[in-house]
């Protein structure tokens, strides 16, 4: 079985927050294919990005820029590698997925628009495993049929 990763999922792999024993207990105990793909990888980069933005502004918040390197090299690593399976998607019926998702339960439940995305990306590539640490978006993960973990 493949596990759609989210990039809550993957910060916690790769930077020490609060979730990263559950993130690093689950990697290395499954045998599950870890799918990234869609706008993780851009999304992934971007949010170690903003922290290293952040601590540089607020040395409180975020994190240095030797840990969001190290963290954008280990994830760019495991992409090389067979840890990680990038998969490309057909764009149309993602979107298609998404616009669904969005009338079925972003007025009742306040989803953002690459939270849906990510979990129409599961939907299109037939993956049941959604990990994230998200809470919103374990709402809708779970709302759409998909088992969500770790």
């Amino acid at each position: 079985m493949s596990a759609f990763a989210d990039t809550s999922f993957l910060c916690a792999l790769h930077v020490p927050l609060s979730h990263s024993p559950r993130a690093i207990a689950w990697y290395e105990k499954s045998r599950e294919q870890v799918i990234v793909a869609g706008l993780v990888p851009y999304e992934f980069r971007q949010s170690v990005r903003l922290q290293i933005f952040r601590h540089r502004t607020d040395r409180t918040a975020g994190f240095d820029a030797k840990t969001g390197m190290t963290a954008i090299s280990q994830f760019d690593a495991n992409l090389r590698t067979t840890s990680f399976s990038v998969v490309p998607v057909e764009w149309a019926d993602v979107l298609d997925l998404a616009e669904n998702l969005s009338s079925r339960f972003t007025d009742m439940q306040g989803h953002r628009s690459l939270d849906i995305l990510h979990v129409a990306t599961a939907l299109h590539l037939r993956i049941r495993r959604f990990l994230t640490f998200d809470e919103r978006q374990h709402k809708l993960a779970q709302a759409a049929g998909l088992i969500v973990g770790p």
